[in-house]
């Protein structure tokens, strides 16, 4: 997909099941929103095609492909009362009087809105406005439903309500969902798969599992969570870092970009990867805490449960077993 000699999507292309939950990932500018928009019918692509059960879609209008949107700002009729936001696509696709009431109450139900019918939209919270968008959406019994960062403009802990709420309304509904966000915690708590996109590219497909415990490239390791990461040469699968000798179980030679996660560390020595460094900072998180280590001119993060009382610049002893420890590749984005 180009504009002008902006190239916002190169070479993607993927398969959903029926019933799967896929989530676009990746940060601003990506190219995640284009490729929704393509799916939705709203952008034609530069060249490629759109099939949904061998049938091509690019010269489907929007308001004819088997697909319903929920979007960041709701979008929800101000002067319609919520059933009657709910009811609009239903009675716009001539669905008769009596199924469309049928569905709208059923939808009341199912997102807690039973008491909101009669409200107008100014007179609802954000979290049950998105909810009925959501109703709207799923009013049509749309075959896909595409979501584009719905629960941005919630706060973190009614977010977190409503991402599951959508989840769980998706498993029990049974259509499949695009999703997109920046948020890889909405990421890895809502998708069956991840298209981590970056520079109008898939860096990386694959379950929330995979990606996060096997990224392929320093960009998903990097983006998906925090990564520990030490790029140098290393000869026999072993890596000489300012903290110790870190040896992969892949024994990768040659130059390397070596990759563990926080949380992938014993303290104490090893008999394998036996590492130590200087306290240069705790940060107490609750259930657990994240310790900052630094030895010459690198630092690194550990994350262990609970609080930990050791002073800055103290020495820390601690391992991070072989397996845990992953050979990527710069990506070339």
């Amino acid at each position: 997909m180009h504009f002008g000699g902006f190239s916002a999507l190169n070479g993607v292309s993927f398969t959903a099941s029926r019933g799967e939950f896929i989530t676009l990932l990746g940060p601003s500018g990506c190219g995640k929103t284009t490729l929704l928009n393509i799916v939705a019918g709203f952008l034609k692509p530069t060249k490629g095609s759109l099939h949904v059960d061998g049938s091509d879609l690019l010269a489907v209008p929007p308001e004819n492909r088997d697909s319903a949107m929920c979007f960041q700002s709701y979008a929800l009729f101000p002067h319609l009362n919520v059933a009657d936001n709910i009811a609009f696509g239903p009675r716009q696709k001539g669905v008769k009087k009596n199924e469309t009431a049928a569905r709208v109450e059923n939808l009341l139900a199912q997102l807690g809105l039973q008491l909101h019918a009669q409200k107008l939209p100014n007179a609802l919270s954000g979290g049950q406005q998105q909810r009925v968008a959501l109703a709207r959406a799923l009013a049509v019994k749309p075959g896909l439903v595409l979501f584009d960062e719905p629960l941005s403009n919630l706060d973190a802990k009614l977010r977190d309500q409503v991402r599951n709420e959508i989840r769980a309304l998706q498993k029990q509904v049974g259509f499949t969902a695009l999703y997109v966000t920046h948020d890889q915690a909405e990421a890895l708590a809502m998708s069956d798969r991840i298209l981590l996109l970056n520079n109008g590219v898939v860096e990386q497909e694959g379950s929330p599992k995979d990606i996060y415990f096997r990224p392929k490239t320093r960009f998903a390791a990097d983006f998906i969570g925090a990564a520990n990461i030490h790029a140098g040469r290393a000869k026999g699968g072993v890596l000489h870092t300012a903290f110790g000798a870190l040896r992969t179980a892949d024994g990768a030679d040659g130059d390397v970009t070596l990759v563990w996660r926080p949380e992938a560390v014993s303290l104490g020595a090893g008999a394998v990867n036996s590492l130590v460094g200087k306290v240069a900072a705790v940060a107490f998180q609750g259930a657990y805490s994240d310790v900052f280590l630094a030895a010459g001119n690198e630092t690194v993060r550990l994350q262990v449960a609970g609080s930990l009382d050791i002073a800055a610049g103290a020495d820390l002893q601690f391992s991070v077993a072989p397996e845990n420890v992953i050979s990527v590749t710069d990506g070339g984005r």
